[in-house]
């Protein structure tokens, strides 16, 4: 879910924090990506018609392995180094969302059995999606695929967007990339929508910055947390009747959500029972995450022949479509040398030694192709 209405909310109150970049702008920058925010992507978009989907000879779905393998190809010719972050458990605070998810699920399967008796294409594309879930499978699928193409894979102990953000935080990658904002909540520096948006809908990358956020908004970190708080998040509910403008009005008025409840007009706002905005202003503030030290980030040459086992003999991919990427990959790496222009223009201090500008082990070119020629087998329903 994210959080809600933050994006409409920084667009109205703080826009200079955000910008829209071209794709290729991140030639060299390595980017922290959700993988499962984007498996789920992969799932209800790629090969998918109704309830009809890719698969292998065995009637497994490979519209995961389709779209991170032509998705992850298109970062990498355009010098992105991306790296993957899993979820893990989640806390036991988001126990409650997970609960609703599973309810809305079980809704839209009972809608999409009645769509699908009626013969409604409109409702059963639409009820169809909705059921769509990302499973332990889908993500193994994933992870070895991108192991097998030399990408680096990061296990979460909990919130992937935790993760990401804790990385962003430590400079191990320039900016995290999803479509929910919580990563921003979590304290990343640097956040990317649309990154992994298909290069048809010619959607450039919005990059907000945090630092110039909070500024814009006059609010600090811990105050901005409480905000997304107020907004809703996953970790609990909102108070009815407040939205994210009056949110930031409060938080602006009133400092700190301790201030807001005391001088809230308790009969307009109903505010929920047993309310844990603590536990979640915690969760989001010292949340679980690998030690940075303990992570290491390496991008290695891709296996060849593990490729054609796993995507061509296991998975009906087409041999020449994979061999082809396969040569992307390596060319992709073989231009390694080159570095972001601004490296060349850095100004140099005489008081301490020069940092040598990290090079990207990729290089800018094309789109991947198209994902219906990825390979991934045939339609099952």
């Amino acid at each position: 879910m994210g959080i809600k209405g933050l994006t409409k909310l920084l667009a109205d109150n703080a826009p200079r924090g955000m910008k829209e970049q071209k794709f290729e702008s991140y030639f060299g920058r390595k980017i922290a990506i959700d993988a499962s925010m984007s498996i789920y992507q992969f799932l209800i978009v790629v090969g998918r018609s109704g309830t009809e989907m890719l698969t292998n000879e065995a009637g497994e779905t490979t519209s995961h392995l389709v779209g991170m393998f032509s998705r992850t190809i298109r970062l990498l010719e355009a010098g992105i180094k991306p790296v993957y972050v899993f979820d893990g458990k989640p806390p036991d605070l988001k126990k409650e969302e997970l609960a609703k998810r599973y309810s809305r699920r079980e809704d839209a399967t009972d809608d999409l059995a009645k769509a699908t008796e009626i013969g409604n294409k409109e409702d059963i594309e639409k009820f169809s999606k909705r059921t769509v879930k990302v499973t332990p499978q889908h993500n193994d699928d994933c992870k070895k695929l991108l192991r097998l193409m030399g990408v680096p894979v990061v296990e979460a102990p909990s919130e992937a967007e935790a993760q990401c953000a804790a990385l962003c935080k430590a400079e191990k990658v320039y900016a995290v990339a999803s479509e929910d904002m919580d990563s921003l909540t979590f304290g990343a520096s640097r956040f990317l929508r649309h990154l992994m948006d298909p290069s048809s809908k010619k959607i450039p990358v919005m990059e907000f910055d945090i630092s110039q956020i909070l500024e814009e908004l006059e609010l600090s970190m811990d105050q901005f947390i409480d905000l997304c708080i107020l907004c809703g998040c996953d970790y609990c509910d909102s108070i009815r009747g407040i939205g994210p403008q009056t949110a930031l009005k409060l938080v602006r008025q009133h400092g700190s959500m301790e201030r807001i409840l005391e001088n809230i007009n308790k009969e307009r706002y109903q505010i929920p029972d047993d309310w844990p905005y603590e536990e979640a202003r915690r969760l989001f503030k010292e949340p679980l995450v690998t030690d940075d030290e303990q992570t290491e980030l390496k991008w290695a040459a891709p296996d060849e022949e593990g490729l054609v086992n796993f995507l061509v003999k296991e998975n009906g991919f087409n041999i020449d479509r994979v061999t082809k990427a396969v040569e992307k990959i390596k060319t992709a790496k073989t231009k390694s040398s080159q570095g972001r222009l601004e490296s060349f223009f850095k100004p140099v201090s005489t008081s301490a030694p020069v940092k040598r500008k990290e090079t990207a082990e990729t290089t800018e070119k094309g789109a991947a192709n198209k994902k219906s020629k990825a390979g991934g087998g045939k339609k099952k329903k």
